[in-house]
């Protein structure tokens, strides 16, 4: 009997992310300690909470970019950019994982 494709997909993706997550941690856990950090410098800047600082970081990393907290001084701002294109850097390396980790799933399937 045949199993489904999509149990054979997720029975080799699931591992192919983790392999992927724990090659590539480094950099992740590095980008992801300098959007704090450049968030937080941003926060006190800026004379936020931490909090505040930490939401405006996770909002503006993930281009979501809501607008209740905005940089008023030319430093915060000019973090905000730092932030940002940071995150774009982020968000397309998780992309790349993602698409190894599916890659990597099809080619076993095919392979089995």
């Amino acid at each position: 009997m045949k199993r489904p494709v999509p149990k054979i997909m997720r029975r080799h993706f699931f591992p192919a992310i983790r392999h992927a997550l724990h090659v590539t941690w480094p950099v992740l856990s590095t980008i992801l300690a300098f959007q704090v950090a450049l968030g937080l410098l941003a926060g006190l800047v800026e004379g936020w909470s931490i909090g505040d600082a930490l939401y405006f970081t996770f909002v503006t990393g993930l281009t979501v970019g809501y607008g209740d907290i905005v940089p008023r001084q030319v430093l915060g701002r000019v973090l905000a950019i730092g932030i940002g294109l940071s995150g774009l850097v982020l968000t397309g390396l998780m992309a790349g994982i993602t698409v190894y980790a599916m890659r990597a799933a099809l080619n076993e399937r095919d392979t089995h």
